[in-house]
């Protein structure tokens, strides 16, 4: 993983099952967050900004989280948007 700006940059590594770890991969290709990834080795992300962290929180949840760890966050935003409208 090579960083240009090694200040605003910081590399982490994601221990995860490989069939995850493609799929966050791919998830984090399509959000032009830098990630390398290769056969039988750890997922290597760069994150420069706090977006791009939670980003990376969010993609590694959404494919690693029970369904009903998911179901739940997400009947919390609803519940939080409906509040926020009241």
């Amino acid at each position: 993983m090579n960083s240009s700006n090694p200040q605003s940059q910081l590399g982490f590594v994601i221990e995860i099952r490989p069939v995850e770890r493609w799929a966050v991969y791919h998830r984090l290709q399509e959000l032009e967050i830098p990630c390398g990834l290769s056969t039988n080795r750890p997922l290597k992300v760069e994150i420069s900004s706090p977006i791009a962290a939670i980003q990376l929180w969010s993609a590694v949840k959404q494919n690693t989280a029970p369904r009903h760890e998911l179901v739940c966050l997400l009947e919390n935003c609803w519940h939080e948007k409906t509040n926020i409208k009241d």
